[in-house]
């Protein structure tokens, strides 16, 4: 029986589904010195994104057959140092699709109708519904940087606002743009005629800070800018500069170059809406993780 170690929270039907093929040891919060040691005796490393799996951790690891990560991204896994043991690399992208997508949307709504402000005034004691005039999304356009799974699914919903889309990835979907009447741009367009951008591309060296001062100078004064994917996509320095000088009208973000984001300058901003990296945060999404990522371990042991 293939031994397995977990040592950030998953869902406990992940856990069960994982004890019916082999033996599992939970472990949470472990320091990096106990880590290295409490790795040797495992095949199977499982993790979320607390934990971080560098390459000494990677050589601590003897028997590591299989890294696997029930989540998005493995920003937190040395990738190159796994493939080079011949270390089997695994996550569950697909989980959390419906969960940010509906993030996305939620972040939409929120900003166009000012329902953050909204509550808490009249939870204050205040009547303002004079000085809260919203904004629709129908009618409005959405510009898509990246067609993947969760771009496609915010662009499906986005349709049911009536909205219209742009389109902007290297690997072009023509089902997708089909079937939601939208066009694939270059993302300079997409960035000039947006209303709303939401980003959903991996945090590779070539997206970092791909979303920086002069894309910002590109849009509209009254378009928001959303980022739900990973923070280093995004040059804050600039973002905080763009939303000081009202180039832009906002910025929804659920993710940042650090995080949390203590100190930050978007803290004391009024025209950004902020959430703790909510997007995976759904009980169903995180049971989809863990199960998904339990059948993966599985097909792997046995091939």
């Amino acid at each position: 029986m293939a031994k397995i170690l977990v040592t950030d929270p998953i869902h406990e039907d992940g856990l069960k589904a994982l004890r019916e093929f082999a033996e599992v040891e939970v472990a949470t919060s472990l320091k990096p010195a106990d880590l290295l040691e409490k790795v040797k005796e495992y095949e199977v490393l499982v993790v979320r994104s607390a934990t971080k799996v560098t390459k000494d951790v990677i050589d601590a690891g003897k028997q590591l057959g299989i890294i696997a990560r029930a989540g998005v991204g493995l920003d937190n896994v040395d990738v190159k140092a796994a493939e080079k043991r011949g270390i089997k690399v695994l996550n569950s992208p697909e989980a959390p699709t419906i969960a940010v997508a509906e993030l996305v949307l939620g972040h939409m709504l929120s900003f166009a109708r000012h329902l953050p402000r909204a509550d808490s005034s009249t939870k204050a004691g205040r009547w303002e519904k004079s000085q809260l005039m919203g904004t629709e999304l129908r009618g409005k356009t959405l510009g898509i940087v990246g067609t993947g799974k969760i771009g496609r699914a915010v662009g499906y919903r986005a349709k049911a606002f009536l909205m219209e889309l742009l389109l902007y990835d290297v690997a072009k979907n023509q089902e997708f743009a089909e079937r939601t009447g939208a066009k694939y741009v270059d993302l300079n367009t997409l960035f000039q005629e947006s209303d709303f951008v939401t980003l959903h591309v991996p945090l590779m060296p070539e997206a970092k800070h791909m979303v920086g001062k002069r894309e910002l100078e590109l849009m509209k004064p009254t378009a928001v800018l959303i980022n739900t994917s990973r923070g280093g996509i995004v040059d804050e320095a600039a973002l905080i500069e763009a939303l000081k000088d009202k180039k832009i009208a906002g910025a929804c973000l659920d993710v940042y170059g650090q995080e949390p984001p203590s100190d930050s300058p978007l803290l004391e901003l009024p025209n950004v809406l902020l959430t703790p990296h909510l997007g995976a945060s759904t009980r169903e999404a995180q049971r989809d993780a863990a199960m998904i990522i339990a059948q993966k371990i599985k097909d792997t042991l046995v091939q």
